[in-house]
């Protein structure tokens, strides 16, 4: 893949993640959603740091310490440190939700 607005699917089951760098401890993903938010009672717990940043659609996660959510468009990012428990509450339903996301180990 050389742009990450190729191949966009329309329509999708579960969200779409394409792992286009790995390296020692980072990982950079394009994760495209059509619709799709996390099961529920499911959260993410990663080991590791990640920063998100949505480039086409919109999106909604939610954090589980603060009960709070937060709507990312076009543009807008949100670091996310390790083992923060945090969900995908909503994606855009009517285009795909492009998201770009690098994952690390913090340093102590």
């Amino acid at each position: 893949m050389s742009n990450l607005f190729a191949d966009l699917p329309t329509t999708l089951v579960s969200e779409q993640f394409d792992v286009l760098l790995s390296a020692g401890s980072v990982r950079i993903e394009r994760i495209v959603s059509t619709g799709q938010s996390s099961p529920p009672g499911f959260w993410y717990d990663q080991s590791e740091a990640e920063w998100v940043v949505v480039l086409q659609g919109a999106a909604t996660l939610r954090f589980e310490s603060e009960d709070r959510q937060v709507e990312l468009k076009r543009g807008e990012h949100v670091l996310i440190p390790a083992h923060v428990r945090h969900r995908v509450e909503w994606t855009t339903p009517d285009e795909p939700t492009v998201w770009l996301a690098v994952f690390y180990v913090e340093q102590g």
